[in-house]
């Protein structure tokens, strides 16, 4: 099956209601006070989910129990006076309660913003397989990158509010790792989630048509070989257009990392570029998921660049 554009969510406006919620890890409260205070100097009107300042009273790595985290999305999502959600943070916890989320009464409620990366690339995928929604891999409302750096805010206000004006996405690092150019239907977002994810019930079963897009962060270049392999064995990158590499924060020295990214994915003959820039690393752009795009990686050396088709949001 080749993948299909999804059902792109409506921008927002001044006085919007964006919910925060907190599906994987605690977030430290200094931080999601920081994030509110982002959110409301764009006009927006930030609400807490009951459960977002939660810690597991047992294992202290979750933020909350299962079911209040999946609940606390539910909710949110179901809510009529919420017009988007923002995850708080990722860390880990989101395919813990994946499958408690009511995804019917979801898909009930209409189409919203959903935003965030890491653990959240798991809800990325639900959103996508469960809900035909787009979906945005953008920074999280109390990650560091999002509070600190000028340029990952504004490529996400600028996406909720003037989507037209950010299609042409690329920091000035990106370049060919392969060249070439592909047209394809951008999915993925931190990679070890995207192997986390197979052989399970509501798992993809084809990147025909797609257009990759691959980042992560704290993984050995061994242990990114190792991922990679099992994307590549299990045939899940099967059909992929293009591949489009963000940041590997924290993953060893980068000329090993562009090794393994060169090894493993050159093999699949198509267009890859690598630092287009999004993910754990200093400046983190805003990716749509699951809407059409084409990836530009000349073989002169120029910049490579993403450019989305249409918007992101309508």
């Amino acid at each position: 099956m080749t993948l299909a554009p999804l059902t792109r969510p409506a921008r927002l406006r001044p006085g919007a209601r964006i919910a925060v919620v907190a599906p994987s890890g605690p977030v430290p409260a200094d931080r999601l006070e920081a994030g509110l205070d982002v959110l409301r100097s764009w006009g927006l009107d930030p609400v807490e989910a009951p459960h977002v300042r939660d810690i597991h009273p047992e294992l202290d790595y979750l933020g909350g129990t299962d079911e209040a985290r999946a609940r606390d999305l539910q909710e949110a999502w179901c809510d009529p006076s919420v017009d988007a959600v923002i995850c708080a943070r990722g860390g880990y916890g989101a395919h813990r309660m994946v499958d408690l989320v009511d995804w019917a009464a979801m898909r009930a409620a209409g189409p919203k913003v959903f935003i965030g990366y890491s653990d959240i690339t798991v809800l990325h995928e639900a959103f996508a397989r469960r809900m035909g929604l787009a979906t945005l891999h953008g920074p999280m409302a109390g990650a560091e990158t999002f509070l600190k750096d000028p340029d990952t805010q504004e490529s996400l206000r600028a996406t909720l509010f003037e989507p037209e004006t950010v299609r042409t996405l690329g920091l000035p690092t990106a370049r060919a790792l392969v060249p070439g150019r592909a047209r394809g239907i951008t999915y993925g977002g931190c990679v070890s989630l995207l192997a986390a994810d197979l052989g399970t019930p509501h798992a993809r079963t084809s990147a025909r048509g797609g257009l990759l897009v691959i980042e992560d962060t704290t993984e050995d270049p061994y242990s990114i070989d190792r991922i990679l392999t099992q994307l590549l064995r299990a045939g899940a990158l099967a059909g992929t257009a293009g591949v489009a590499c963000g940041s590997w924060a924290g993953c060893g020295p980068y000329e090993s990392v562009r090794a393994v990214l060169a090894d493993r994915l050159g093999t699949l003959g198509v267009p890859v570029v690598e630092e287009l820039g999004f993910g754990h690393g200093p400046t983190a752009l805003t990716i749509p998921l699951g809407v059409p795009a084409v990836l530009d990686a000349p073989a002169d050396g120029s910049p490579a660049t993403l450019t989305i088709e249409g918007s992101a949001l309508v």
